[in-house]
Order: C-alpha cells, then structure tokens, then sequence
C-alpha cells in the first residue's frame, strides 16, 4: 500500500485479503478494484481516526458482526460492484456517523432487512440502485431521517399493492431528497411494466382498496344459492330426459318386433 499522510491506497494491488497491519491514524484507506472475499471480525477497531472506507469492487457477500466498532468517526463507505444478495439487520449498527453509503451495483442484491439501517440517522445520501431489488420495506427509509440522496433506479422494482407505502413515502420527500426515482421503472405486473415510479398515482393502486360490503357478500352468497339450485335443477331435466328418450326408444324397438 502506498501512505500519504492520513490517507491509504491499497486499491488495485491483486489482495485477496485485507492489509494486517495499517497505520493507526489511518483516516481514509481504499482497498477499491481488488479481490478480497471476507473481513477478519474486528477488523476496524484499532483505526478510531477512521473518515472513509473504499471497498468497491471486491468480491464481498456479508460483513462480520461488529465490524464498524471503534469506527465511529467512519463518515463514507463504498461497498459498491461487489456480491451482496442481503442487508442484514444492523448492518450498519456502530457506524452511526455515516453520511454516505453506496451498495450500487451488487447484482444479486435481492433484499434489504427493514432494520438494516437502524442507528444511521444522520445518513444524508444512500445508493440501492442497479440491484435486483423488487421491493423494499418503507421500515428501512423511514428510520433515516436526515436523508437528502436516495438512488433506486436500475432494480427489477414490482409495482403491485405493496409498493403504494413506499410511492407515498417517495412522494412526500421528493422535494427534500434528491432522488433518481424518475428512472426507477416498473418491472412488474405486465400492466406497468417499464412505467415510472412516480408516474404510478393513487388510481393505479385503486383496485388495492376494493372492499367488500355485508350486501355484497349476501348478495355474492345468493349469487351462490342460485347457482347451485339451477344446477341441480338442470341435471335433473337432464336426467329425466335422458331416461324417456331411453323409454321412448326402446318402445319402438319393441313395436318393430
């Protein structure tokens, strides 16, 4: 790794583990475009002076528990182009004085735990975009209060009944938190496909709030009643016709006799 003052580039170096040991006043240490698979638990506790942490491009799917410890003055952490499918809850627990995080560009990244951000409130800017996310729960946004950047575009997003919390939610911090939502887009059902977020409105999610009266379902049970009257009523004739054709048949093979 090459030092310069408080910073350490450790990026591009072919690593397939993380450095032992580094400087102990280490305030910004990349370890961006190499091929590390996993973090030592505790990794982070001796480097207090901690600011911001590149890790992109690695080959990361999960973070040890309690890796931010001792990291509480971590303010920027790029977990972009790596392997994560889950944010865990408490993910980010100890790193309370984030204001950045990107985990963009994690293709298989297909869920967000509602409490994975819990402790972050004062995140200002969070990347989920170009994952494969369908849905996320309004639980893991609406903990981060001092969110002014929010990235969601390029995921499979499923725009069914679930998502109405969350166009809700987008909608009322839209002119708070700069947001790429017009390039969100619908994958799914077959109706929305390729439309907007944002251009969903409360009518698309109409049929999400049919309710059924005490008079439509006695008039659905008589419905019902009538139905199965007239069916069996109908095998009746049926029967009773088919048995005088049966009669009426066999008289004449008689009579030709």
């Amino acid at each position: 790794c090459s030092c310069r003052g408080q910073a350490v580039d450790c990026s591009g170096r072919r690593l397939f583990s993380v450095p032992p040991e580094l400087p102990l006043d280490t305030g910004n240490l990349s370890l961006a475009h190499n091929r590390i698979a996993s973090i030592p638990p505790g990794y982070l506790a001796c480097y207090g002076q901690l600011r911001a942490l590149d890790l992109r491009n690695n080959s990361l799917a999960a973070l040890p528990a309690g890796l931010f410890a001792g990291a509480g003055r971590l303010q920027h952490l790029d977990l972009s182009y790596n392997n994560f499918s889950l944010v865990t809850a408490d993910m980010f627990l100890e790193a309370r004085g984030l204001l950045r995080l990107d985990l963009s560009h994690n293709a298989g990244l297909r869920r967000v735990h509602p409490q994975a951000f819990r402790g972050l409130g004062q995140l200002r800017e969070l990347d989920l975009s170009h994952g494969a996310l369908a849905a996320i729960s309004l639980d893991a946004l609406e903990g981060l209060p001092g969110l002014v950047g929010l990235r969601l575009g390029g995921n499979p997003w499923l725009c069914g009944c679930a998502m109405e919390p969350l166009l809700k939610w987008l909608r009322g911090r839209i002119q708070h938190c700069a947001s790429d939502s017009q390039l969100a887009e619908c994958r799914a059902p077959p109706e929305v496909a390729g439309a907007p977020l944002l251009s969903l409105t409360e009518e698309s999610f109409q049929a999400c709030h049919l309710t059924l009266t005490l008079d439509d379902y006695l008039f659905i049970a008589f419905v019902g009643f009538v139905v199965s009257i007239a069916s069996v009523a109908t095998n009746f004739l049926l029967g009773v016709t088919a048995n005088c054709c049966h009669r009426w048949s066999k008289a004449s093979e008689d009579e030709d006799v």
